[in-house]
């Protein structure tokens, strides 16, 4: 997701549902990851005042006051993983060190859906564009479970539309997807299945270079409120 779910858009729960609505079970188990805010509690609080309400089991992972020394064998136990905004790079350094990447390269791998928003979205692929050094926006290599690069917010923060096409212009950051706020793209196998928003007019674009020019497609997302 670019931008939008409930941290964003509280009134409007149509990207939340059609999360939940990957699993085929009636009642998945949606775990929250809120790293990249530092398990921030009104976030956390947040996402369950959104989903206690829904047809799923959620609950939420947190590594700076973790509830469980059996780590691996609770993500293996979740059919979502629903990761929150914040500090990219942060986010990476900490899975990493705890080794939660490599736990949820495996239950990717095994089915499980994966999901987020803006450092939610970008850390699933090879490059991100991150403000997570103030008052800057740089390329973060990220886990590469997708290919390419994405950058969220992309109309949303108008600094970003420049950022992202210089860098992709220039080689500095693999060709990719641009977000804007309440689009989300859905990849089914590492191929991009479909894109979608919850607020009409948005979309999502994609760049690369072709003859030492940078090509940008509009993408045209499915509104979900019809």
């Amino acid at each position: 997701m670019g931008g939008g779910g409930f941290s964003m858009e509280p009134e409007n729960p149509l990207l939340d549902d059609y999360v939940l609505a990957q699993s085929p079970k009636a009642a998945p188990a949606i775990c929250f990851i809120g790293t990249a805010s530092g398990d921030a509690e009104g976030y956390i609080d947040n996402f369950y005042k959104a989903f206690r309400t829904k047809d799923c089991q959620p609950s939420h992972l947190s590594l700076f006051k973790g509830h469980t020394d059996k780590i691996e064998e609770f993500v293996m136990q979740q059919d979502i993983f629903y990761v929150g905004g914040g500090n990219t790079r942060n986010l990476l350094v900490l899975w990493k060190e705890w080794g939660l990447d490599k736990m949820l390269r495996q239950a990717y791998e095994r089915g499980t859906v994966m999901a987020g928003i803006s450092a939610g979205s970008i850390c699933w692929f090879e490059h991100g564009l991150t403000d997570s050094v103030p008052k800057q926006l740089n390329k973060l290599e990220c886990l590469g479970f997708l290919k390419g690069s994405n950058t969220p917010h992309f109309d949303g923060e108008a600094e970003r539309q420049e950022s992202y096409r210089s860098k992709v212009r220039s080689g500095e950051m693999l060709p990719g997807i641009a977000c804007d706020d309440s689009v989300a793209l859905h990849f089914i196998n590492e191929e991009l299945h479909e894109v979608i928003c919850s607020v009409e007019g948005k979309a999502a674009y994609r760049m690369h270079v072709e003859a030492e020019q940078l090509r940008e497609e509009r993408l045209e997302p499915r509104f979900l409120g019809k």
